[in-house]
């Protein structure tokens, strides 16, 4: 048959129905959703693999004193006290309520190191200076807490505080040694995980209620929680309407680090908003000393790869840069439109992201935080 006299066949792409096209969407935004959560795992894993600057290794004793406050505070410790084992060549382990300077006296440790040392009796600090063993205090929670602090800090040799503001306030009642140093990451409890993460949020908030939060999210909750959006801490029931929310808000549980680490790697974007100093129902804090250097939970996000949101602070850029390792808002409004803006921009999100990893894991770890405080003491 020639082909001019073959019979037409018509070819028909056949026509899907609205379930089946649905369901063909759906695997191909599976199929690209994993895609990208591979490869910022794959990277994440390479930045996390790359060899570090080795850090000194001192010939010293040190008595560790840790807060005696337990949770929230017990992380700290933990991150402070695993990084000087592997640092120093002994760690002797107490807490305020032991006879601490009886331990000092019969040990005889290089240095007595105090985390918060609210609960220490200065006795046992003054009768450890008085047998010439150096000591030193990290605060913990300047400036928020200063009316207290002022009172203790004399007692020390050396005054270590996450507080840039709060330097000059000792220097000026008389300290002799006070020095600047922010808390960090521990790495073995904020880390980037290497598989799929079982949660998948697009933004997370973990933080206690403080009336500035309440009042600064209050009126964008409905905006920030129509996105797959979860927050976590206690006093939320603040919050006018909160019960609204449901699941949204897990109310009044602490997370530990491990779970907490797991809604970081979790989720898209996480947001971080500081308490205010101004805040008298919870700070002692009357000369209303302005913070200017960024809180913990700063590093820790970063150092999970995943992009975090703040509130910019004086001192932010020291650490991260804005626009390139961390991201920055001042205002409501800016909030919701970086959040929408990065939700619909992966590949920026991802090396946001994971700039802020490299940067933490090169200069913002306890490892470092540490290593400068020992240089300090012991030059």
């Amino acid at each position: 048959m020639s082909i001019k006299h073959r019979k037409k066949r018509n070819f028909h792409t056949p026509v899907l129905s609205l379930a089946d096209q649905a369901r063909k969407n759906g695997q191909h935004a599976g199929y690209d959703a994993g895609k990208e959560e591979g490869y910022l795992r794959g990277r994440a894993n390479y930045i996390v693999n790359c060899a570090q600057e080795p850090l000194p290794f001192r010939q010293i004793h040190v008595l560790y004193v840790s807060s005696g406050k337990g949770f929230p505070y017990s992380p700290l410790d933990e991150a402070i006290m695993a990084t000087l084992q592997g640092m120093v060549a002994q760690v002797t382990l107490t807490d305020p309520r032991q006879p601490v300077s009886e331990i000092a006296l019969q040990n005889r440790p290089d240095l007595v190191l105090v985390l918060d040392g609210m609960d220490i009796p200065l006795e046992h600090i003054d009768a450890i200076r008085q047998a010439g063993i150096p000591t030193a205090i990290w605060l913990t929670d300047d400036p928020y807490y200063t009316d207290m602090t002022m009172e203790r800090v004399h007692h020390f040799d050396h005054i270590f505080t996450l507080e840039l503001n709060c330097v000059e306030l000792y220097r000026q009642s008389g300290c002799a040694s006070v020095h600047y140093l922010p808390f960090a990451a521990f790495t073995n409890h904020y880390f980037p995980i290497t598989t799929p993460s079982p949660l998948h949020r697009d933004v997370s908030f973990i933080g206690s209620a403080y009336w500035n939060r309440v009042y600064f999210f209050n009126p964008i909750m409905a905006q920030i929680m129509s996105h797959n959006t979860v927050f976590n801490g206690i006093w939320w029931d603040r919050l006018p309407g909160y019960e609204a929310y449901g699941e949204k808000i897990e109310h009044g549980r602490w997370m530990s680090p491990q779970e907490t680490n797991d809604v970081y790697n979790g989720t898209k974007i996480v947001i971080n908003l500081h308490r205010s100093h101004e805040d008298d129902s919870v700070n002692n804090n009357h000369l209303k000393i302005p913070p200017a250097s960024p809180n913990p939970r700063t590093f820790e996000i970063s150092a999970s790869a995943t992009l975090q949101l703040t509130d910019a602070r004086d001192d932010l850029a020291r650490f991260y840069k804005p626009g390139v390792e961390i991201e920055t808002y001042s205002s409501p409004q800016e909030l919701l439109d970086k959040v929408e803006y990065y939700l619909t921009h992966e590949k920026e999100r991802r090396e946001i992201a994971l700039r802020g990893l490299e940067r933490t894991l090169k200069e913002h770890t306890y490892g470092r935080r540490i290593n400068e405080m020992l240089t300090i003491i012991f030059p």
